[in-house]
């Protein structure tokens, strides 16, 4: 790889499409929701155990382009064991970053993810890369269905 960040973009969103991790459902779940992408088709669905204010466990089912499947899967492995409010503070940097709002050169708690930093240029992208944070959003405030608005 030429060290470019197109390249490793497409590296990991190929490698956790085709092997997405904490693929499956949790049962029983503390938390779950229900996300829907009507432009693209994705349907996910959520569930996880939140045990003294921590993401304990998280999966995801369901199916999807390959951005919304690695945005998933790369979401699920970030936020387990990390706190509510971590969270959902990853989710705001996350949704700021795909829609070209956050400077990835400034402090953020997102580490990794930034490589979905492209996915601004793609419009008609942001919202399946936005759908599992949105629907982590849904399921920890109580909510079944996730809005990508």
């Amino acid at each position: 790889m030429s060290g470019d960040p197109r390249e490793l973009y497409q590296a990991v969103i190929l490698e956790h499409n085709k092997k997405p991790r904490n693929f499956g459902k949790l049962a029983p779940c503390t938390h779950h929701a229900e996300g829907h992408n009507p432009l693209c088709g994705d349907q996910l669905q959520l569930t996880l155990n939140v045990e003294d204010g921590r993401i304990a466990d998280i999966k995801f089912d369901g199916s999807g382009c390959a951005i919304d499947v690695a945005s998933a899967s790369l979401m699920t492995g970030a936020v387990k064991g990390r706190t509510v409010a971590e969270a959902e503070q990853m989710a705001s940097e996350f949704r700021a970053l795909v829609r070209g709002e956050l400077d990835p050169a400034m402090p953020h708690h997102i580490g990794k993810l930034t490589l979905f930093e492209g996915v601004k240029n793609l419009p008609v992208r942001v919202k399946c890369a936005v759908l599992p944070w949105a629907t982590l959003s849904s399921a920890l405030k109580g909510e079944a269905q996730a809005s990508t608005e």
